[in-house]
């Protein structure tokens, strides 16, 4: 019999064999998300229409908020093996439906206009546990879709929206003070614009106000992962304190980023205190440096962000209009900061300790309680039965 000779794979037919695989993994995941998605989007319709069902009749019939729990045990009953039907859930549909009776995601996508069928996608792909959150947390309609679209675009967990929605993420996206609108050409600078905020947020560090710049970079790579979340969606870590060297001088850049959508570096620079306009000069040529030494002909113009404690609007303004590379100015705050109307009404510290010191002075000085008498009382008998017994 003659030996079948076993196959030799090349090194070309591996590669392709791997591009191969690759191809089926991804899409077999698209088809995940989609399903995933889909059953998302059916659930979040059944929901709708079954607030707008409940509120219908509760209006024309004249029915009370009691119809709601007699239905939730009706359903229980009937249906055991259902769930998401307890009475505070069919509630939350109800009130689910009236924010949004326009939105109507049951009819068919052949009957609704382009611009409000993107709207009802959106509504439908974000999770159930979402859509409650939003409706406890903001009122604004507006707000709340700003809100669907960066947790469909980033993928936030409810965990990270219930952070985002805290620090006020859509009071401080794209509000950075910059000159991309001179320097870089439209819509480039305005999707940019987008994702430079001010100020950043990092509450999740514990530095005292006496802290030096190297300790903050420290403080921020220990908390890698929260440092990122607070960046945003596609900001890969490159290197702290980057070396580049050019002729017999020595530079070390603060914090390097890649940006993945944006396809190029982002150079941070990190400053306590005030801003001042000699920060943008060395920005300036730092991003040179890296447009020099790290930039390929496939990756974007190197952006810098120079991070001040506090940042004079006007100044940061004037001082960019003077350079030719395009640069972002933004405030970084430790603990996010109480509103003015708040702060003024909390008491300070010395507040806190005499009203301590009074109420400790004030109980010193009270006379026994009752429950002290009692005991006097109670030996006093004691006293008294000994001294008769040896009478």
């Amino acid at each position: 019999m003659k030996k079948t000779k076993t196959p030799v794979i090349t090194k070309n037919a591996y590669q392709n064999f791997s591009t191969l695989l690759k191809e089926i993994k991804t899409r077999i995941q698209q088809a995940q998300t989609r399903a995933v998605l889909s059953v998302n989007s059916e659930l979040i319709r059944l929901y709708w229409d079954v607030g707008r069902t409940i509120d219908q009749r509760q209006k024309n019939e004249g029915w009370g908020s009691h119809v709601i729990p007699k239905l939730a045990k009706e359903l229980s009953g009937e249906l055991a093996e259902l769930k998401g039907f307890s009475s505070a859930n069919l509630n939350r549909m109800v009130a689910f439906y009236r924010a949004y009776p326009e939105m109507n995601p049951i009819l068919s996508q052949a009957v609704i206009k382009l611009e409000k069928n993107q709207t009802a996608t959106l509504f439908c792909s974000i999770p159930w546990g979402h859509h409650i959150l939003l409706l406890n947390k903001i009122k604004e309609k507006a707000i709340r879709f700003w809100y669907m679209e960066q947790t469909l675009k980033n993928g936030w967990s409810r965990n990270i929206l219930t952070i985002m929605i805290q620090n006020e993420s859509h009071l401080r996206k794209g509000k950075a003070v910059t000159n991309f609108q001179r320097l870089l050409p439209s819509p480039e600078s305005d999707l940019v614009q987008q994702e430079l905020k001010d100020p950043y947020v990092f509450d999740f560090l514990t530095l005292q106000e006496t802290f030096h710049e190297r300790e903050l970079e420290v403080g921020l790579l220990k908390h890698l992962e929260q440092f990122l979340l607070e960046l945003g969606q596609g900001f890969a870590f490159v290197g702290r304190q980057y070396y580049v060297k050019i002729n017999d001088n020595e530079f070390y850049l603060d914090l390097l980023f890649y940006h993945l959508e944006l396809r190029r570096f982002i150079v941070v620079e990190l400053k306590k205190g005030r801003f001042k306009p000699e920060y943008a000069g060395k920005m300036n040529f730092y991003l040179s440096l890296i447009d020099d030494s790290l930039k390929k002909p496939t990756d974007n113009t190197t952006i810098g962000l120079i991070l001040c404690q506090e940042k004079d609007q006007i100044m940061a303004e004037y001082t960019l209009r003077g350079v030719d590379r395009p640069i972002g100015v933004s405030e970084y705050e430790l603990t996010r900061a109480l509103p003015k109307d708040l702060k003024s009404s909390l008491p300070t510290v010395e507040e806190i300790e005499s009203e301590l010191g009074e109420s400790i002075a004030a109980e010193a000085a009270k006379p026994k309680t009752k429950k002290s008498n009692k005991k006097v009382v109670r030996a006093k008998k004691k006293t008294n039965k000994k001294t008769a017994r040896k009478k």
